[in-house]
């Protein structure tokens, strides 16, 4: 319960920083009220005995002056700007004392009015100094004051001493509030009036009664009728249904307390203790629903992947938990209004740690198993399964919860109970954050079905990405607060982030950031919508190439964004000046480590004003052939011929031999070399080169193709056929066509086409691994011979 009000302390607070952020601007500061607050927390904090709650209200008193002098701060003069320029103007005093007496004075004049202006702000940034240092020397002390508590040990619960004790004190409050009914009823006054509010009771016992039995049973019918009446498989109406079922019975219960305590018979500690029963209520139909909703049966609600049993299982031990966590907030309650001893509450506390650490134990257990499949966790193969993040999440808050589920109870029995109770139940509501996350982003999948008709493709979409950072974001300061952070330490951050940070003599804060923000992203917005009218409306219209137009649109990009850079750092009122030396580093740093991207990015202007080559040009660089197709001001992308992409850097293009073959106009050279048998008539083969040339369609006549006898090769007479294309890209094709055309005319001619033979002549066959050695043959000398 104590967590449960500093967050609602931490949201109402969220709520004012807007309006105290203006109340600071516009209220002037009362600098003796404020001298009276610092001078009570200097006194505070040499006591050192002061209670942690006062400790708290004078931090919050410094917090709010601080937040009014660091407006002050930030809202500064502008009459200091002008003068200082004014004062810049004069130049520095001559140092032989030389100035004129006019000149003199006014510089006295300008240095007065500085003065006087800069006071306040001066007086305000001490002010601010001091309020910064006694709201850390308070945080200091309270935090060493909690770690004190948590680190102290109290009496152990194993000791059987203990016990009688604190069973006799555990039924204590409810005999006393018993004991104070029958007084209240013996009251013949108190009798009467608590009489004379029977019908009012009644009816809002009636009222209870029905939200809390009937009112199920007719959100189940709407819901029905919603679903018949909209997109069926949203899921949408059933979560918001639930929340229904949710929150009108602890209404119903909150109403019956109500009226209970309106017959003034409980006494003071009756009234006191009745309306803690809604709250326990709300905490067991809270965790009913997340268990519900996260380890559904049905596996399209369910935001967990586990086994039907396992699922199972999991609702009955989160249900289990939910009475625990009842039962420890009407425990710690007791505790806070001082109603059961020490040996109570280590003895009880203890038996309710021991519950919770078993239940958090088995269900880490079974959070472990998430994302594994029956057969796969039979077979051992868990570990090869590809789990997606949140599976993996709920398996880290598994292996948490077994971790604590062991130590909390231990820690408990030996005495460290409030390390114990810090470590139990902040586990128990991290995993009931983490089952409300996962909800809302699926709820999140269901409204984008319910509104676009379609499911959400979690593979393909960025939304769930963004909407669970944007969960995740908004769960951090609550998470922080579950784990013990005060609502001050939150506050804290967010002054710090007010507060801005120091770079040299330059201040930059959030608003500072916003406005650097805004005013780029406009300059960006026009940039864009300058090129895009540039690009579709008044390049096309003009006689420039493709190439000349895409190099005035990226310079005109690259331009209006730099144009919006030092805008909006002016607007921002961020001085560059005093950013100096990191310019100065940087142009080292640039000068060594980044000396290939600045020589790839100036080689990216030279290549946009020159326009050496342009996209859509055929050119050859390091080898490689292929179309421009995008020139950026780092690199130029080139698109091979293999349907392939070449990267290459724009250094390359203005230091390299670039081949373009297209630039200008699309005409190129082509060269068919051919041969011919010896004895050929050369003459007439020249006259069929010439008419082949010359009646192709892609061939210019001026100037006219030309047919060139190169020379007597080896093996054939050596022709080539030199002509000027229209368009030199189809140079393949017209290769092909020539080629072929030249094949049919020598054929029909009767001209031959030659191709290398040779007659090898073996010296010494017989030196031949495996050959056999020849064979001579003798004359028969019976055989006559001639």
């Amino acid at each position: 319960m104590t967590r449960l009000c500093a967050a609602l302390r931490a949201a109402a607070f969220l709520l004012l920083l807007g309006v105290s952020a203006l109340w600071a601007q516009v209220d002037p500061l009362n600098y003796d009220a404020w001298e009276q607050v610092a001078t009570r927390a200097e006194t505070a904090i040499e006591a050192g005995d002061i209670p942690t709650e006062d400790l708290e209200a004078l931090r919050s008193d410094l917090s709010e002056y601080r937040d009014r002098l660091l407006g002050i701060q930030n809202a500064g003069d502008p009459r200091l700007t002008t003068l200082q320029s004014q004062l810049d103007a004069l130049g520095a005093p001559p140092e032989d004392g030389s100035e004129p007496e006019e000149i003199a004075q006014r510089r006295q004049e300008l240095q007065r009015q500085i003065g006087q202006i800069q006071a306040p702000l001066l007086r305000a940034e001490e002010a601010y100094s001091r309020a910064d240092g006694l709201i850390t020397a308070i945080d200091d002390m309270i935090r060493s004051r909690e770690t004190q508590r948590l680190l102290q040990r109290d009496t152990g619960p194993l000791d059987p001493r203990h016990w009688g004790p604190a069973i006799t004190s555990l039924f204590m409050p409810f005999r006393e509030i018993a004991r104070e009914v029958g007084d209240n009823w013996a009251d013949a006054t108190l009798r009467t009036a608590a009489t004379d509010q029977l019908p009012a009771v009644l009816l809002l016992i009636g009222l209870a009664m029905l939200l809390v039995f009937r009112a199920p049973k007719l959100i189940d019918r709407l819901g029905g009728w919603l679903r018949s009446r909209t997109r069926r498989g949203t899921g949408v109406w059933s979560t918001l249904l639930s929340l229904l079922r949710l929150t009108l019975p602890t209404g119903g219960l909150l109403l019956f307390a109500l009226a209970v305590t309106m017959t003034g018979l409980l006494g003071t500690r009756g009234t006191q203790l009745i309306f803690v029963l809604p709250f326990m209520l709300f905490i067991v139909l809270l965790a009913r629903w997340l268990a519900a909703e996260t380890f559904s049966s049905d596996d399209e609600i369910c935001t967990i992947s586990l086994s039907q049993q396992r699922r199972t299982e999991a609702r009955y031990y989160v249900n289990s938990l939910s009475w625990l966590l009842a039962l420890n907030a009407l425990f710690t309650y007791l505790v806070e209004i001082g109603e059961w001893a020490d040996e109570t509450r280590a003895v009880l506390g203890f038996a309710i740690h021991l519950l919770c650490g078993l239940i958090l134990f088995r269900l880490g257990q079974i959070l472990r198993q998430t994302g594994a499949q029956p057969d796969a966790s039979q077979n051992g193969d868990d570990e090869s399964i590809q789990l997606s993040f949140p599976s993996r999440l709920a398996r880290m808050a598994g292996q948490g919860a077994m971790m604590v589920g062991v130590a909390g109870p231990i820690l408990s029995a030996i005495g460290y109970f409030n390390i114990a109770d810090a470590l139990i139940f902040p586990t128990i509501l991290t995993l009931g954050l983490f089952a409300l996350l996962l909800l809302l982003q699926r709820l999140t999948r269901d409204l984008y079905h319910l509104f676009t008709g379609t499911p959400l493709d979690e593979a393909q979409s960025l939304l769930p990405v963004i909407t669970g950072s944007i969960l995740t974001l908004a769960a951090l300061p609550v998470l922080a607060l579950t784990w013990g952070a005060r609502v001050a330490d939150l506050t804290e951050i967010w002054a710090r982030f007010q507060a801005g940070f120091s770079f040299g003599d330059t201040r930059i804060s959030p608003t500072d950031f916003l406005t650097f923000a805004f005013v780029f992203l406009i300059g960006y917005v026009l940039t864009r919508l300058l090129q895009g009218g540039l690009r579709g409306s008044v390049l096309p219209k003009t006689r420039l190439d493709k190439g000349g137009q895409t190099a005035i649109v990226s310079g005109t990009g690259y331009l209006g964004i730099f144009l919006s850079v030092i805008i909006a750092i002016t607007a921002a009122g961020i001085d560059l000046t005093a950013l100096a030396f990191v310019a100065g580093a940087l142009s080292v740093g640039i000068g060594f480590g980044l000396q290939n991207i600045v020589q790839n990015f100036v080689s990216g202007i030279i290549l946009l004003i020159e326009r050496p080559i342009s996209e859509g040009d055929w050119i050859e660089v390091n080898g490689q052939h292929g179309t421009v197709r995008d020139i950026s001001v780092r690199s130029t992308r080139i698109e091979t011929f293999d349907r392939t992409e070449v990267i290459v850097p724009n250094a390359d293009l203005v230091s390299n031999s670039v081949t373009n073959y297209t630039r200008g106009n699309t005409l190129g050279r082509l060269v068919v070399d051919v041969g011919v048998a010896y004895g050929t008539d050369t003459r007439k083969v020249e006259e069929v080169l010439y008419k082949i040339a010359r009646n192709h369609e892609m061939v210019l006549m001026n100037p006219e193709p030309f047919v060139h006898f190169k020379g007597f090769g080896a093996d054939s007479l050596d022709f080539d056929v030199r002509m000027i294309l229209r368009d030199v890209t189809k140079i393949l094709v017209v290769r092909t066509e020539i080629n072929h055309q030249i094949a049919e005319a020598f054929k029909r001619e009767g001209i031959e086409i030659p191709f290398a033979q040779r007659d090898i002549w073996l010296r010494n066959p017989e030196a031949l691994p495996g050959a056999r050695p020849a064979r001579t043959e003798t004359p028969d000398p019976e055989e006559p011979t001639s």
